[in-house]
């Protein structure tokens, strides 16, 4: 491990117990030594943080004149040092029993303190010292169970910062300080809250920080947290997120259950895990998983939604919400054996594809599924039954940013990582929550702003990443290419634009800027409706920086005007010259933990594997050959396209493998009716969801935990992902059932594993070139990698080139246009969806995790306060939020956060289903739905359950996404249309 020192220029040498040592100029003894391999031992410390020396553990001998903390004591020319004399480990021993004195007994509870690396106690085992019998215990500064899964012990702590560090240098959320003074100083979340009150966002650094058992994991499910010796360690990936954090898992083999996780090395994550990482994996032991296959019974028919009472409480759940309630559902179901329901499938799909041709069959891979699966099923859907109608929820986040970057740069992958930002003068972070949806990824962001990167953030709603920024640009909702427009055009007028790179490396420029002359920030201003001289401020920050990047999520492509926003994005970053450098370029962050991999993978309807063409006769050439069979030659449906058609008895039969559109796609009320529309619905899941309710065979898979198989994280790093569990009953990987179906069809898939799959899928895709399970190794490996034995792989793509045609940068200049829906006096409101920090998607597998489910158990609206005063509405109200399309009805959250005019509902919860409320208009490019704009109206239904007593929460001056203390129950009412579906999705 090379020295962590400041940039030198020098080294310098010095004696370490007599051995002579050669280190950076700034480093500091403590590095010195551990490089040379000498052990200094420490218990404020870690190499991830800044010293502080306050434990003084580290002290040792310099010169024979002092004693110092080698932590923070520069290293010097000449110096000697002893570590470990005998005066030296003396002292080390007596501040051992030192600390010693208030420790509560060791393994005080079993359940909470046997990870038995206990830093501390480790010392006083080495040291021979222990706790003398007859003292009194710890002067009870007491303990905090406030937090579901993590316990603090105010008597264990030492006070060594460690966590404070973790809290603060790592992970950027500044929840943990001190309070109190001398011998009752102790730990303190915000203004000495208890943990679980505070804005502790339960990321669980500070128990990977502390040394001593003071702050511990409690046990979830019932299985206790045991001594690593005692368990298996499997190193995977997490499955939620883009990110894709490295972590390892703490198996208890005898329970076929997880005791703990936590994050472990590698080039991105650097060991950081948010709360769904750390704490949301028992989604996998929930007993309501899928064991045998499903067949719906004669008498079930004619299909529809079946599970009524979203409140109902579920089998074994102990506090299940809106969960489909499997008491009304499994009845309408019978168990079969896998033969009789693979027989099923493939027959019927196959009768169908016979009676009404190639178009009447579509699948929805999942991205929550591996590149192995991902390449099987659309090998399955476009070689077995001759359509590329295959699609997956790329279409519902970062489609329309994929449509802009294949046009004005020639490929959809990011074109750096989200480290790279430590490298930038200046970052914009543009329509992403961060903080909630890739939480790792904001941690970084914020250590860049920490040290010296100048953060832009512009969003419609002021989400926490925002607290950081040093300018945030509040813009109104779909007013993103007046903003940028405006940017470029004061760009341009103070000649910020880099003309070299512009002549060598763009195209269209002066079209782009004839656009863009009409947008002054003035002009912009009025629009966007920030100011002039924010605008001209930002790109003035902009145009002078060395290198500047720019990450984008969601509030970017989820519009009718997505493929605009981004273009915007691409030209801003092309006119400067800020791609092809460390510290520059694009990125629009991935939702889903493999939604690059399954785009890279095919499972796409107008691409095969690694983006080729399936309109390009020799892409469709190649891949005949490859797989035998003579393939489409037309572009396929898209997820909602898909849905329209089968609304009109164009598609009339599916196989949907891990995805849930009946609560995932835009108008739930029009998805309802294609589902029902369909003649044959095979449905492959870990639970009973909501979509398959309509199925005629549920095929139950493995989850994530339960196989093998790679997936390809925003950054483009390829990962293996391992077996942690053994699967439920009878329940099979995913890629082993497409097989199984495609062989019933006459489709030969006879692969023996995920490796052998892989091989497979790289020899067809050139950016995977070189890569295999072998030289994946534990950390995995960045594409393209021109040498993957030896390299990490490429972190900034377009150095010298373009991946386009002519290899340069294709500007398309984007005028503003208008949400397709604009309020008006019966809606009055914008409504914007997303996501919370603790859940994922449509809540399948969240709602199922302990964990997410006790921290944010309820549907919420946020409502600005202002707004919420005028109609009079009070924290907890029961409120209807009303579209053209339906209604919905759930407790109201009152945020700052959010803008006058404007309200905000997660997407999660089936018993308050935002995506009742949302319009299906398309983006024409990428055929991305309109998520975050459309028209509402917002009533007070009634008080919460908290009225009258007190106990509601205040308005949070920070607007804060936890909702603490009590929680509001949901309603939810029948759609405006008046259908027969059960009303909240």
């Amino acid at each position: 491990m090379a020295v962590t020192a400041p940039p030198a220029t020098r080294t310098l040498t010095l004696t370490i117990d007599g051995r002579e040592v050669t280190a950076p100029e700034g480093a500091t003894i403590w590095e010195a030594a551990k490089e040379a391999g000498i052990e200094i031992p420490v218990l404020c410390h870690d190499e991830r943080y800044d010293p502080v020396g306050v434990c003084r553990m580290c002290v040792v001998d310099v010169g024979g004149r002092v004693y110092a903390a080698a932590c923070v004591r520069p290293c010097e020319e000449g110096m000697e040092v002893r570590t470990a004399t005998p005066e030296v480990e003396q002292r080390r021993a007596t501040l051992t029993q030192l600390l010693l004195v208030d420790q509560p007994p060791p393994e005080r509870d079993p359940k909470e303190t046997t990870t038995a690396d206990n830093e501390l106690l480790a010392l006083a085992r080495r040291y021979g010292v222990q706790r003398e019998d007859g003292l009194p215990l710890g002067s009870g500064r007491g303990e905090d169970h406030s937090n579901p899964v993590i316990a603090v012990n105010h008597d264990a702590c030492i006070l060594c910062d460690r966590c404070v560090r973790a809290c603060d240098d790592i992970q950027g959320n500044d929840v943990i300080g001190r309070s109190g003074k001398g011998y009752t100083a102790r730990i303190a979340f915000d203004l000495n809250d208890p943990m679980g009150d505070s804005s502790c966002v339960t990321c669980g650094e500070c128990v990977a920080a502390c040394p001593t058992g003071a702050i511990v994991n409690k046990p979830i499910r019932d299985v206790p947290i045991q001594p690593r010796s005692e368990l298996d360690q499997v190193d995977t990936v997490c499955p939620y997120c883009g990110v894709g954090c490295a972590l390892t898992y703490h198996v208890d083999r005898e329970r076929n259950a997880i005791s703990f996780a936590e994050g472990r090395e590698q080039p991105g994550s650097k060991r950081r895990l948010c709360v769904k990482g750390r704490y949301g994996w028992d989604y996998a032991q929930d007993p309501q998983r899928l064991t045998k296959p499903l067949i719906r019974r004669e008498g079930s028919y004619p299909k529809g939604p079946l599970s009524t009472d979203v409140r109902g409480e579920g089998r074994g759940r102990r506090k299940p919400g809106g969960l489909v309630n499997y008491d009304e559902v499994m009845p309408h179901f019978r168990e079969a054996e896998w033969d009789e329901a693979l027989g099923l499938v493939a027959r019927r799909l196959k009768e169908i594809h016979g009676q009404h041709g190639p178009g009447s069959i579509a699948g929805f891979g999942s991205a929550k599924c591996s590149n192995e699966e991902a390449y099987l099923f659309q090998k399955l859907i476009r070689a077995g039954f001759g359509t590329n109608n295959v699609d997956h929820c790329t279409r519902l986040c970062h489609a329309s940013s994929v449509a802009a970057l294949f046009e004005g740069v020639g490929s959809g992958a990011v074109s750096t990582t989200y480290g790279d930002i430590l490298n930038a003068d200046v970052a914009i972070l543009a329509g992403t929550n961060t903080t909630a949806n890739h939480p790792v990824a904001s941690s970084f962001f914020k250590q860049a702003k920490r040290r010296g990167t100048t953060l832009i953030v512009v969003d419609p709603r002021r989400e926490r990443i925002a607290d950081y920024a040093d300018i945030y640009c509040q813009i109104k909702p779909g007013t993103d290419v007046a903003f940028y427009n405006g940017v470029m055009h004061e760009i341009i007028a103070r000649d910020l634009v880099d003309r070299e790179f512009i002549a060598r490396r763009v195209t269209n420029y002066g079209e782009l800027a004839k656009v863009v002359r009409q947008y002054p920030p003035e002009r912009a201003a009025q629009i966007c409706g920030v100011d002039a001289d924010t605008i001209r401020e930002v790109a003035r920050l902009w145009g002078a920086a060395g290198a500047a990047v720019i990450y984008w999520g969601m509030g970017i492509s989820q519009h009718t005007t997505g493929t605009d926003n981004a273009r915007c994005l691409i030209a801003l970053c092309s006119i400067t010259g800020q791609v092809g450098r460390q510290g520059t370029g694009l990125h629009p962050l991935r939702g889903q933990n493999n939604v690059q991999g399954a785009s890279d993978a095919g499972l796409i309807p107008m691409f095969y594997p690694d983006y080729q063409l399936v309109t390009r006769e020799d892409a469709r050439e190649r891949f005949q050959a490859a797989w035998g069979r003579e393939l489409d030659p037309e572009r396929g449906l898209t997820v909602t396209e898909i849905v329209a058609s089968a609304l009109k008895g164009g598609v009339r039969g599916m196989y949907m493998m891990g995805e849930n559109p009946f609560l995932s796609d835009p108008n739930v009320n029009k998805v309802r009716k294609a589902l029902a529309a369909l003649e044959f619905l095979a449905v492959q899941d870990i639970f009973l969801t909501e979509t398959a309710e309509f199925a005629d065979v549920v095929l139950p898979a493995t989850s994530y935990m339960e196989k093998d198989g790679t997936y390809t994280n925003t950054d483009r790093r390829v990962q293996i992902g391992r077996k942690v569990l053994e699967p439920p009953g009878e329940a099979r990987e995913d890629w082993r059932i497409v097989c199984d179906v495609a062989r019933r069809i006459g489709l030969p898939m006879d692969y023996e594993s995920p490796r052998e799959v892989f091989d497979e899928l790289v020899s067809l895709t050139s950016n995977y070139a070189g890569l295999s399970y072998d030289n994946l190794g534990e950390m995995g490996k960045l594409y393209p990698n021109p040498d993957p034995e030896r390299s990490d792989g490429t972190v900034v793509l377009f150095d010298d080139r373009f991946g386009t045609d002519d290899g340069k940068a294709h500007l398309v200049p984007a005028e503003w246009l208008p949400a397709k829906e604009l309020p008006d006096e019966e809606f009055p409101f914008v409504l914007n969806t997303g996501r919370l920090l603790e859940h994922w998607h449509t809540g399948s597998m969240t709602r199922r995790s302990y964990a997410l489910d006790a921290i944010q158990p309820r549907a919420l609206v946020f409502l600005n306060p202002d707004d919420a005063a005028r109609m009079g509405i009070a924290e907890g109200d029961f409120v209807r939020i009303t579209s053209r399309r339906g209604s919905i009805e759930l407790g109201a959250r009152l945020s700052h956060r959010d803008t006058p005019g404007t309200c905000f509902i997660p997407f999660h919860f089936r018993e308050a289903a935002a995506n009742v409320l949302t319009i299906d208009e398309l983006d024409p490019y990428g055929k991305i739905p309109e998520y975050k704009f459309c028209a509402v109206k917002v009533e007070r239904v009634g008080p919460g359950p908290s009225a009258g007593n007190g106990a509601a929460a205040a308005v949070r001056s920070d607007g804060g996404e936890e909702y603490r203390g009590e929680r509001a129950e949901v309603k939810s009412t029948s759609p405006s249309d008046g259908s027969d579906a059960e009303p909240a999705g």
